[in-house]
């Protein structure tokens, strides 16, 4: 009897869902979020902006959020170099003397990742295209796959930049991050959790960050103007909370 009345419940919620939006939308209330989101495209998010501008933030957020797979070229080469594989072993010599990878062994290890069973509902690529000749070369790829790209550029402005990345430290014994400007520990260059004196990591020295940001102009920002000018550069301001720019980037993805 008690079975009887669940079935009779169900079948009555069945009716009035219908009756009130639809049959088909009735069956999508029923299903988790996570069968609704498995069942449609999410597609390609390409996010493009210097160092320090929170791209890798950003990717986490969208990953997080939509279920799809953040594709990093370094990641993509470590992992090839630690599998042996012929393309990773040829690109490991040009890593070990401190030389970028060119581009004819970086498209083939992309597209093979690419082609993975998770990445069917779409991908977010951080860290690629970094020069307008790979910008080329992934429209070339996708468009091979039919998958258009949303291009997203987070801007901020370079004397925060600057900042952002010569002002960080770290600790070295808890690995707590902080930065002098924007985040200063609780008494100077002491780690609050642990009292351990911060240290600035050789890459966040100002020589460098200065060489970083010198490439990005040089070498990228030609690929931004690519994209700009066929119209399809979505841009982002990246100078406010990450969960505002997070939100900001929602926004222009529904509206695309």
């Amino acid at each position: 009897m008690q079975r009887e009345s669940r079935k009779v419940s169900r079948r009555r919620f069945l009716k009035e869902a219908t009756g009130a939006v639809g049959a088909a939308s009735a069956l999508t209330i029923l299903k988790p979020r996570w069968v609704r989101g498995a069942e449609k495209e999410f597609g390609v998010v390409v996010l493009l902006g210097p160092p320090g501008a929170g791209k890798s933030e950003q990717s986490r957020r969208l990953t997080a959020r939509h279920s799809i797979p953040i594709i990093s070229t370094g990641d993509l080469l470590r992992d090839q170099v630690r599998r042996g594989t012929q393309l990773g072993l040829q690109a490991d010599t040009y890593m070990k003397a401190g030389q970028l990878v060119p581009d004819s062994l970086m498209n083939p290890i992309l597209e093979d990742r690419l082609s993975q069973p998770d990445c069917a509902r779409g991908f977010i690529l951080d860290g690629y295209p970094r020069t307008l000749a790979q910008a080329e070369s992934l429209d070339a790829l996708l468009k091979r796959k039919g998958l258009p790209p949303h291009i997203i550029l987070l801007e901020v402005p370079t004397e925060r930049l600057f900042k952002l990345l010569t002002g960080r430290r770290i600790c070295p014994r808890c690995n707590r991050s902080y930065n002098i400007y924007f985040q200063p520990p609780q008494k100077e260059n002491l780690c609050d959790a642990d009292g351990t004196t911060l240290v600035q990591r050789p890459d966040d020295k100002e020589e460098v960050i200065r060489r970083r940001l010198d490439t990005y102009q040089k070498e990228t920002q030609p690929a931004i103007e690519y994209y700009a000018r066929q119209g399809r550069l979505v841009r982002v301001n990246g100078d406010q909370p990450p969960e505002k720019v997070a939100g900001e980037i929602e926004s222009k993805l529904a509206s695309q």
